[in-house]
């Protein structure tokens, strides 16, 4: 069940009898056939858990259900759209940045740590909050949501990224995230905004990164 990117800011993805799609509420644009849109109480397949997760975190992102036989539209707020298809592996996304994804895909939280949430990871840093993220496992499409749209960068073993939190969107693969202080240094580059830290992200894998460090 891929997404099709319509343009940059909406997807399309048509939807068959026994399948099932998540989709943030709201998201929907527009559809045709005989579709049905479900709130979901139990936090896709990740199950109670998943949905307490996101309390702990203060970071509810309500889903919808999305079933029947159709096409559906997705888009929200205006928001550049990424696709990100996943053979098996692991997608690491902070949750307000989920559009729609595949029921095919198993839905999870994980606390913040190695590879916890980043925006979590600076959350807790000043605040204490917001200490997981969301976890999407499997074979599947998934649709993000981003800012000015985005970008992929490979982490190699060799070449080690260095992202600004507020631009990170998701990443996948063995990465290893570390975050640092940078005191003075929105300063030194005349963007004094308060923020002091940086994301370094080593090993093998993808981050994707938004053009902008504006928050959705």
């Amino acid at each position: 069940m891929p997404f099709r990117e319509v343009n940059a800011k909406m997807v399309e993805a048509t939807v068959g009898p026994g399948q099932t799609m998540y989709s943030q509420r709201g998201a929907m644009l527009a559809y045709r056939g005989e579709v049905s849109f479900t709130p979901n109480v139990q936090g896709g397949q990740g199950g109670l858990m998943s949905m307490i997760g996101r309390r702990v975190a203060d970071e509810a992102t309500p889903l919808m259900t999305v079933e029947g036989s159709g096409t559906v539209y997705f888009g929200h707020g205006g928001h550049h759209v990424h696709v990100v298809r996943l053979t098996g592996e692991t997608l690491y996304v902070e949750a307000d940045r989920l559009l729609a994804f595949d029921g095919t895909l198993r839905q999870g939280t994980m606390f913040m740590g190695s590879q916890g949430g980043v925006m979590g990871m600076v959350r807790g840093q000043v605040t204490g909050q917001g200490l997981f993220t969301t976890t999407l496992q499997g074979q599947g499409s998934v649709a993000v949501m981003a800012h000015g749209g985005v970008f992929e960068l490979q982490v190699t073993p060799q070449r080690p990224v260095h992202v600004d939190p507020q631009a990170y969107v998701a990443h996948r693969g063995d990465l290893r995230n570390k975050l640092s202080t940078a005191l003075g240094w929105r300063d030194m580059v005349g963007r004094g905004s308060g923020e002091a830290f940086q994301l370094e992200l080593s090993g093998s894998g993808t981050v994707y990164v938004q053009a902008s460090e504006e928050k959705l």
